[in-house]
């Protein structure tokens, strides 16, 4: 197996070891060490772009930042993230809405619980959307071979073309940390807008049951004008009329 260099301004330090010096290392090690390797040697390779523009370091502080660290930790914990997520704004915000800022809710409340939780599962695929966004962004810095970056402020753009070692480390970088990362949120977001359509499926489930059963039955409503209710209360309004039966 070839051996991989990455050169800094102090010693040259292998990517991955070679087979004739150390044992072979599992795909999580391997992972790990590639990753503290390239944050290692960021600083020893000389580049004209800003610090805080550098695609690495954008994917340091990327990968720490909130919300967005959640989608580079364990799958377990994600999820349960955004489930807590979107209960909180459910329970906190999306009811209450829908239960005092509609007519009749007591009437429906299947429908207003219905509404609450599509505004849990919007408010996470609106997060998991800025997520994706961010991640995307540093990826494609990763894995482009220039570098866009301003020097003091939007009216002096540049265009660096990353140097061979730089390339290599950066594209290593985009390729076994953020795609991972943008696989598992783009199979988030399938889940979710599957939950959306689900939960639009059974609210227009809801509303037809309920026209269809005040169809059939007394197509009165309380404390509105009925004829029946009417020809009851004044019979000599509806004089000469025949029965609605």
């Amino acid at each position: 197996m070839a051996t991989i260099h990455i050169f800094s301004s102090s010693a040259p330090r292998l990517l991955f070891p070679s087979s004739k010096n150390s044992q072979p290392l599992s795909h999580s090690n391997k992972r790990s060490k590639l990753l503290l390797l390239c944050l290692s040697s960021r600083n020893g390779i000389e580049c004209p772009v800003p610090q805080e523009q550098q695609p690495i370091n954008e994917y340091q502080s990327l990968s720490t930042s909130f919300p967005f660290s959640w989608a580079a930790g364990d799958v377990v914990e994600f999820g349960s993230r955004l489930f807590v997520v979107g209960f909180s704004f459910a329970l906190f915000v999306g009811l209450p809405v829908a239960w005092f800022g509609t007519v009749g809710a007591q009437s429906e409340p299947a429908k207003r619980i219905v509404c609450a939780a599509s505004s849990g599962v919007l408010a996470v695929t609106f997060a998991v959307v800025r997520m994706y966004l961010g991640w995307a962004y540093v990826g494609n810095r990763l894995l482009s071979a220039t570098v866009e970056y301003e020097e003091t402020g939007w009216y002096d753009g540049q265009i660096w073309v990353k140097t061979a070692e730089i390339l290599a480390r950066d594209r290593l970088l985009g390729s076994f940390s953020v795609k991972p990362v943008l696989g598992r949120l783009k199979i988030t977001l399938v889940g979710l807008v599957a939950c959306l359509v689900a939960w639009a499926f059974i609210f227009i489930n809801i509303d037809d049951s309920y026209l269809t059963s005040r169809e059939t039955g007394v197509r009165a409503i309380p404390g509105a004008y009925n004829d029946e209710s009417a020809r009851s209360f004044e019979p000599d309004a509806f004089c000469g009329e025949p029965d609605l039966q």
